[in-house]
């Protein structure tokens, strides 16, 4: 982890910029999929700016020269070229911290859940609602990504949480989004 490249979404009048973030979180999803990638690592250096559960403007990929070269090579920002600004790959900063940036998922919805609980038991919703109470429910702040499953085609959102700093790090794989329960990526 280091080298890094980050992507800015430019302004646009036609879509919003969380619109945009998932769109480019789709296609770099697609992307280590193809390559099978688990050494590439993401963070959104501005999610905190704005809107709470705004992942940001950027998108920063973090990997050594070799893996982020090859991903750049695949052509997978192909139709965000006018939607984004890819800086150069540039080396990590010396007094760099990092911290883990993993996928988190809720069972946030408890009509969803009673709607399979009774597909799975062959009730109807009125027998699955005196199993799940409302009080199930969660209320999520954490930033996200809207996107489409490739295997499901479905639309979910994706939630990021960016840990704790810490002063060393910590290797590890990376899943198919670029995030990671254990592996740490730079934080600058």
């Amino acid at each position: 982890m280091d080298y890094y490249i980050d992507i800015r979404l430019l302004p646009d009048p036609e879509f919003p910029a969380a619109m945009l973030m998932g769109a480019l979180f789709s296609k770099l999803h697609r992307a280590l999929v193809d390559l099978r990638a688990t050494d590439l690592g993401v963070s959104f250096p501005e999610h905190r700016n704005g809107h709470k559960k705004s992942l940001g403007q950027v998108l920063r990929l973090h990997g050594s020269a070799a893996a982020l070269d090859h991903l750049m090579a695949t052509g997978w920002l192909k139709g965000m070229r006018d939607h984004i600004s890819a800086s150069d790959m540039a080396e990590v900063p010396a007094d760099t911290r990092y911290l883990v940036v993993c996928r988190r998922q809720f069972k946030t919805s408890a009509e969803r859940l009673r709607r399979r609980r009774a597909r799975r038991h062959g009730e109807t919703l009125e027998q699955a609602r005196e199993h799940i109470p409302d009080s199930v429910e969660r209320k999520v702040d954490l930033p996200f990504a809207t996107i489409r499953s490739l295997s499901t085609r479905q639309t979910f959102h994706l939630f990021v949480e960016h840990g704790d700093i810490r002063q060393d790090p910590v290797a590890g794989r990376f899943n198919a989004y670029g995030l990671s329960d254990e592996a740490t990526v730079p934080w600058f």
